[in-house]
């Protein structure tokens, strides 16, 4: 009897082993194919209790693990501690920057129950397309400023450089999960259970840094939107405004060109971009957020690929109109401006904190790691049209280029009207999907009761940041680096390489220089975050 007890030991170590083995590097393990056949040999035998998402979510959870401290590969008979407690905590966002779709999936991903007998894989072109859709937010607006700020061929090689570094880290957190996790995991879960509760609290901490850059983003957004849109119906149009013609260009930095009556001027003192219309916004808003169940707001999803297809041709066809104007030197306007661009781009491919339950359901988890790959690439390239296209075939002097790029339009251009109406619902729908998410994560955080005087002081707090911060520094740009190299630190860089340090650890097969190669990625990050304050 013990003989054969041993013989079953040998052969699931073995097994175990066999599969790590196989996914030692990115295309080795055929993406994860053996590794699941380790992993359902290694459910016969050990007695893991999944750990349940800490996803942002007002129900409780039950039996979370504590933080594990003893190997990978055990023995049969061993099973971690368990400690039963009432427990809720939060996920972490993505792209806060600000994409609808991340807030609107990670919302039905933490907020909506899932239909089991109704939930089916979906394929490889429906995996990559969802990704791209997810990824892509609000910085397609920031791309030309960015490209303007580094310069195009230092642009060009920063965009290629951090695609392929956020794709690596995202392939790394996948690969964790497969060694460690299972579908119902997600980073923070990761967190605690390989690098304990503190690691874990970082993340929620920064997640709740994320959610605030997107909800004051998304306030300076539906300002501009709303005071352009209502100056449309209540101003006299130019006599000799014509939709593509570059006479009707803006250049807000310096001076109107000429033959454009359109300057931003108010029209009324009680009706002002940086003082009166943030407050007009938070009479429109803050009904909307008072809501106990915002379900409603995920109905209106489908604008963020229609707005995304829309800023693709409205820059596609204003390129066309002007045609190549490269009448500014090509090299980059500084040695430390780049780092705008590098800021901006750690939250334009940030997408780590739902990449794996967006890979969970993908029907062929062999094919993991390539549709991830293509993904990225489609990303890639749409960020490169717009930025590159707009700042190559923009006519007037480079530095005129916004950080919004509609600000560039003469008010009554028929294309950017169509654009900001568009964006402007899209926002207003969105808005409130945010602010539920982070009151929600600051009142656990804060351990506050769920009532309606918190909702309302909550809601208060933030819309009195926003309304502050879109008076005196309505700079969406910068506000977006900044976000991107902070939260592109913690979850882009440093969780993904220490997740992936420590499975390595457990599963002896980290050496110097791959704790060399991993600490240089989280190095990279916070050198990233300390040039955004060297910059002018």
């Amino acid at each position: 009897m013990r003989s054969k007890r041993n013989n079953t030991n040998k052969c699931g170590t073995e097994s175990a082993a066999s599969s790590f083995q196989s996914a030692d590097s990115y295309g080795a393990c055929s993406d994860f194919s053996e590794c699941e056949e380790g992993e359902e040999r290694q459910k016969g035998s050990y007695k893991y209790n999944q750990i349940p998402s800490l996803s942002t979510s007002i129900a409780s959870f039950q039996s979370v693990m504590e933080r594990e401290t003893a190997p990978l590969l055990l023995s049969p008979s061993y099973t971690p501690g368990y400690k039963s407690t009432r427990f809720t905590s939060s996920d972490t966002l993505g792209p806060g920057e600000l994409s609808d779709r991340d807030i609107i999936e990670t919302y039905k991903r933490t907020h909506v129950k899932p239909d089991k007998q109704n939930k089916k894989k979906q394929s490889s072109l429906i995996t990559i397309f969802s990704i791209w859709n997810t990824i892509m937010g609000s910085s397609l607006l920031t791309m030309a400023w960015g490209v303007e700020r580094a310069g195009l061929p230092a642009a060009l090689t920063l965009v290629a450089l951090m695609a392929a570094l956020c794709l690596f880290t995202a392939y790394l957190l996948i690969r964790v999960n497969a060694y460690h996790g299972g579908d119902t995991f997600e980073v923070p879960s990761l967190c605690r259970l390989l690098l304990g509760p503190r690691a874990e609290a970082v993340a929620h901490a920064f997640s709740l840094l994320v959610l605030t850059g997107a909800n004051v983003v998304y306030w300076i957004l539906i300002t501009n939107f709303l005071y352009y849109t209502v100056n449309y119906f209540i101003e006299e149009p130019p006599v000799n405004a014509t939709s593509h013609n570059s006479s009707v260009l803006l250049c807000p930095k310096h001076e109107l060109i000429p033959g454009s009556t359109s300057e931003a001027h108010d029209p009324s003192p009680f009706w002002g971009l940086h003082t009166t219309v943030p407050i007009y916004v938070a009479v429109l808003v803050f009904p909307l957020l008072n809501f106990r169940n915002v379900t409603f707001f995920t109905k209106f999803n489908s604008l963020g690929t229609l707005s995304v297809l829309y800023l693709l041709i409205f820059v596609l066809v204003k390129g066309a109109s002007w045609g190549i104007n490269l009448n500014m030197p090509l090299g980059p306007r500084g040695g430390t401006d780049a780092a705008v661009l590098s800021g901006m781009l750690a939250l334009s491919f940030y997408i780590h904190n739902i990449i794996i339950t967006i890979m969970s359901n993908n029907e062929r988890q062999d094919r993991n790691g390539r549709d991830l790959t293509i993904a990225f690439l489609l990303v890639t390239i749409t960020y490169t049209i717009v930025g590159a296209v707009f700042y190559v075939c923009f006519p007037l002097a480079k530095s005129c280029i916004e950080d919004n790029i509609l600000n560039n339009f003469e008010m009554h251009d028929v294309m950017t009207v169509v654009a900001r109406a568009l964006l402007l619902f899209q926002v207003i729908t969105v808005y409130p999907l945010v602010v539920y998410m982070l009151r929600t994560e600051a009142a656990l955080l804060l351990s506050l009761k769920d009532s309606g005087k918190v909702t309302i002081l909550i809601n208060l707090l933030l819309i009195s940041l926003s309304i502050l911060v879109a008076c005196l520094c309505p700079n969406v740009g910068t506000i977006i680096r900044y976000t991107g190299a902070v939260s592109g630190l913690v979850h882009v860089f440093t969780l993904p390489s220490l997740l992936y340090m420590r499975s390595l650890q457990m599963r002896g097969e980290l050496t110097f220089f791959k704790g060399l190669f991993y600490s240089a990625i989280i190095v990279f990050g916070v050198f990233n975050l300390a040039m955004q304050f060297f910059i002018s």
